[in-house]
């Protein structure tokens, strides 16, 4: 069922629409595949390390190098393919995924493992580039944060579920069989595609603008800076989380700290979807409170279990609509220049991700792992700053039309 494009001011009348739930769980599927196939090395690495003949921080490498081809070429093919219509470019990039998981389960050869999965970077650049402006496409005035929290509902099922049931499987039979089969559900999504997901033009030539115009619309550069300090943060603590339990004597719950995690995290993207239409500056500055708070509890109230459990359903419902509130932020306030926006926007959050392995890293060998929910705080202090400070752009008070 298609939804008909309504008129600005009319968002009453779009309230009464229906979403179009087949196409936007395609999308989410798509988000889903993107997270999970980045983050899926990390629960196999012993098996993946023995196959592959290399450490296990060698093997760790792979999730680096998709890390670093999402950051590399997200921007130079979003510009490049900005003609392309959407449906096509969206089929490429789940084809991409397909043929690199398909490379990564058969190879036996670490180079050639590599090279597939910085292109199955490249492949998560194209499509987290386009993803969010999707949804927003399909859908009336009005519902378009719903559209984008629906899209981004892949990311914590990935994260709270896909890892666990991949590394299950990668245990029970092999760590290759994970991999054909997110090849299996990436064949299926495309023909999931083709069937219900609609077409839509690419950019013409002339409305195109280079990177340097695109920073200068207002509230663009706001979005990208706490896009860059609000991930870093987050990424310091998450990365190391198992070494900060260690810490605190809970190694052997890390299971279900990342269990309650990510079922916080699937509650927050609920209340994102429900609310991001009318309260989106509110509901970012809340994720930042949430998730300071969760840091100032691990940062001085570790010793008990209880309130680790506390502090990380804080962080979950912090955490968990943040995607979809940045891409939203990015696509508002980037306009006709959105694509571009989104294009940075993925940039500098694999730039961030890939950011908060090596400084966490150092901080663990240096101050060690209590410094880490003191750098979120940190890092948050500023994030907060911005966001308050940009009522106009960026994080308007009042939704623009």
């Amino acid at each position: 069922m298609t939804t008909q494009q309504l008129p600005v001011g009319s968002g009453t009348q779009s309230q009464k629409q229906k979403l179009p739930m087949a196409a936007l769980l395609a999308l989410a599927t798509a988000v889903f595949i993107t997270s999970l196939t980045e983050t899926l090395p990390a629960g196999l690495l012993p098996e993946m390390s023995a196959d592959l003949h290399v450490s296990e921080s060698v093997t760790g490498q792979t999730v680096t190098i998709y890390a670093i081809g999402t950051a590399l070429t997200a921007i130079p093919l979003t510009a490049a393919t900005a003609g392309w219509r959407r449906k096509h470019l969206l089929l490429t990039a789940i084809a991409g995924f397909a043929v690199a998981n398909t490379v990564t389960a058969l190879s036996t050869c670490y180079p050639l493992t590599m090279v597939a999965r910085f292109l199955a970077g490249v492949a998560a650049g194209l499509a987290w580039a386009l993803l969010a402006g999707y949804a927003r496409r399909m859908v009336p005035v009005g519902l378009e944060g719903k559209a984008i929290a629906i899209a981004m509902a892949g990311i914590p099922v990935a994260l709270s579920l896909g890892v666990p049931a991949g590394t299950f499987l990668g245990e029970a039979v092999t760590w290759q069989t994970a991999f054909l089969a997110m090849s299996a559900l990436a064949v299926a999504l495309i023909v999931w595609i083709m069937a219900v997901v609609p077409d839509y033009p690419g950019q013409h030539q002339e409305h195109r603008a280079p990177m340097r115009q695109a920073l200068r619309v207002p509230g663009v550069a706001p979005v990208l800076f706490v896009t860059l300090v609000f991930v870093l943060a987050h990424t310091i603590l998450y990365a190391y989380i198992a070494a900060f339990l260690d810490h605190v004597r809970m190694a052997d719950s890390t299971d279900l700290v990342l269990l309650v995690f990510g079922g916080a995290s699937l509650l927050s993207i609920w209340i994102t979807g429900a609310l991001i239409n009318r309260q989106l500056r509110s509901l970012t500055i809340a994720s930042t409170l949430l998730v300071g708070a969760a840091a100032a509890i691990l940062a001085v109230l570790a010793d008990s279990p209880a309130l680790v459990y506390l502090a990380v359903l804080l962080w979950g419902l912090g955490w968990g609509g943040v995607p979809t509130l940045l891409q939203t932020a990015a696509g508002q306030a980037g306009r006709d220049q959105a694509d571009t926006a989104q294009a940075m926007l993925v940039t500098l959050w694999n730039v961030a991700m890939a950011g908060g392995g090596v400084v966490g890293g150092v901080l663990l060998d240096l101050l060690g792992a209590t410094s880490f929910p003191w750098s979120v705080l940190a890092l948050l202090v500023p994030a907060l700053i911005v966001i308050v400070g940009t009522r106009t752009h960026g994080f308007p008070a009042k939704r623009s039309s």
